[in-house]
């Protein structure tokens, strides 16, 4: 066989990078497209129970309906940042609640992986795993870690999605009412529609002890739907954004300096007997970046 000339080599290489831009821009466009004012169905259920306990109570099933806001906060090539506002409350007199947190970064190699107890592990992955890939790290509604995983945005037949499994915390909704598992693993699948998007879940309640087999207590499905409004309905999360938005970025920043120690973090989960959102949350808390840093590290556990 003949060998290929500089300039056909030349040629393939510009076209494999083009590609590749092309598909890049495809999945910010995708990820981009989840932010805006969302009617959102937030839908539960448990579907199989593997528990020998004959006095297994399985989670009653779960249907609630929001209003939230998508704000993007930071929009860079290599990271998207968009932040969940919750709208609650009458018409009238509606009030906005700080709700979970996605970052996307692009070839991601460093993870914080959850193992249960409010431990997080560092991860760090070679590149050749995640050439491509967007890593999707969830935070919770004070900014701490929840979980992340990282795969690859795939767009066909029209539609756009994304798909991984990573070890999650208990959910709210569960971990206030149950105790008798400590780690969720989540299949969470996002997939952007012609009405909004969904986030599409069958996880697994997992029960995690040092030196054992994991054990299935029991598996769930998750259904979640963000249907798009106008952004008018969502306009006083705008507003409380743009005059809370300066604080939160402050968080963020000591939460970065946290991570960047690369270093396995566990977690105390309340100090002075409130956790840490509700200090946060507090309308007197000192929102200074001595006293929010001097707050976070209370609670990380030496």
């Amino acid at each position: 066989m003949k060998q290929l000339s500089i300039f056909t080599v030349l040629c393939l290489a510009f076209a494999l990078q083009s590609n590749a831009q092309s598909k890049k821009k495809k999945d910010h466009q995708a990820i981009k497209s989840m932010c805006g004012c969302y009617e959102v169905g937030f839908n539960f259920a448990e579907t199989f129970e593997y528990s020998e306990d004959e006095s297994y109570v399985p989670s009653k099933v779960k249907h609630d309906k929001a209003l939230e806001w998508v704000q993007l906060v930071s929009d860079e090539k290599d990271k998207i940042v968009m932040q969940h506002l919750l709208v609650v409350g009458k018409q009238d007199s509606p009030r906005v609640i700080k709700h979970w947190r996605q970052d996307w970064l692009f070839e991601n190699t460093d993870l914080y992986t959850y193992n249960a107890d409010n431990v997080w592990n560092y991860v760090s992955l070679p590149k050749e795993r995640v050439k491509g890939q967007w890593t999707q790290k969830v935070y919770q509604v004070d900014d701490s870690p929840r979980y992340e995983g990282s795969a690859t945005w795939i767009h066909e037949n029209g539609q756009s999605y994304w798909e991984n499994a990573a070890d999650a915390p208990l959910p709210r909704r569960e971990y206030t009412k149950r105790s008798d598992y400590n780690l969720t693993l989540r299949n969470n699948r996002h997939v952007v529609t012609a009405e909004g998007w969904v986030h599409d879940q069958d996880n697994k309640k997992i029960i995690r002890k040092e030196g054992a087999t994991d054990v299935v207590l029991a598996e769930e499905k998750g259904f979640n739907t963000y249907k798009k409004v106008s952004d008018s309905r969502c306009l006083v999360a705008q507003n409380w954004w743009k005059e809370h938005g300066a604080n939160w970025a402050k968080v963020r920043t000591k939460w970065d300096n946290v991570f960047a120690q690369k270093q396995n973090l566990k977690l105390n989960a309340k100090v002075d007997g409130m956790p840490l959102y509700a200090h946060l949350f507090s309308e007197d808390f000192d929102s200074s970046e001595d006293n929010i840093a001097k707050t976070i590290d209370a609670f990380i556990s030496k």
